[in-house]
């Protein structure tokens, strides 16, 4: 099994690079520096350049690899971002807006470093047409959701129940394309942290193996979210036990029936810990 993926990535503007050390120290488990949606049009080429020497390999400013959201591939931007930021080692990966065609990822791959890993964000009707396409794309290990575009594409108005068939489309998607689970969307409020929370454990349920985050005071409801809770390992340890006395017969662990699907959810929890992130966050196939 390889690594866990992020539970948690986080934007920050990249004309604004005062705040990149911030970011970086704020505990996320992955930091996307934004040239798109966070950088207005004339400002776009000085925060590529803030970028550039933020990852160059003899710049201190970071203490490890980021991810960088690129302009679309329908932008006056996007070809300069590419070069200029693909092939950087420093550069954990892309994440590519707007996407919905392999042509896309392969604009990005053909000025890669090899290490390089492609997130693209689904966020218009075409794209998750295409989510077949876009998870079976080589250096892609999950995919995002984003909610809020995707809304207005769609003309739907809400990120509840009016998203829940295409939340459960891209879980699906990831898991027949056998990568990781899939990254929700952002959350518009801050300083709710039990909303962000609600609505992080929410992806959860529907599969979802981690979330964009927008500011860092998100990033601990997100990885509580994405935790398991003391109550669920006591539950696994309890399951665990009472199948290890049962000598193989059948057995009950608060009043309901323990058969394979069961123990083998209660084996993942106990061997995750608390700390760490449900499987749902990992590759689904190694």
């Amino acid at each position: 099994m390889s690594a866990a993926l992020p539970r948690s990535y986080l934007f920050v503007p990249g004309n604004r690079p005062e705040r990149f050390d911030k970011a970086f120290a704020a505990g996320a488990d992955a930091v996307i520096l934004d040239l798109e949606d966070a950088v207005q049009p004339d400002e776009k080429p000085a925060a590529r350049a803030s970028v550039v020497a933020a990852v160059s390999a003899d710049a201190a400013r970071v203490s490890r690899a980021a991810w960088v959201r690129i302009n679309g591939s329908d932008t006056a931007w996007f070809n300069d971002d590419v070069a200029a930021l693909a092939g950087r080692p420093g550069v954990a990966g892309i994440v590519l807006p707007k996407a919905e065609t392999r042509e896309q990822i392969d604009a990005v791959l053909a000025h890669a470093h090899p290490a390089l890993s492609v997130l693209p964000i689904v966020e218009t009707a075409r794209g998750v047409a295409n989510l077949a396409v876009l998870c079976g794309t080589p250096r892609v290990q999950r995919v995002a959701f984003g909610t809020l575009d995707f809304q207005i594409d769609l003309g739907i108005d809400g990120d509840g129940d009016e998203l829940h068939f295409f939340r459960s489309q891209i879980v699906l998607a990831s898991r027949l394309a056998g990568i990781g689970a899939p990254v929700d969307g952002v959350s518009t409020t801050i300083t709710d942290a039990a909303a962000v929370e609600a609505d992080a454990r929410r992806g959860r349920r529907f599969g979802f193996g981690g979330k964009l985050c927008i500011h860092p005071k998100q990033v601990e409801p997100v990885h509580r979210a994405y935790a398991w809770s003391d109550a669920e390992i006591a539950w696994a340890r309890r399951v665990l036990a009472a199948v290890d006395a049962s000598d193989g017969a059948a057995v009950a662990v608060d009043g309901k029936m323990v058969d394979m699907p069961v123990i083998l959810k209660a084996r993942r929890i106990a061997e995750s810990g608390p700390s760490t992130m449900p499987e749902g966050s990992r590759p689904l196939i190694a």
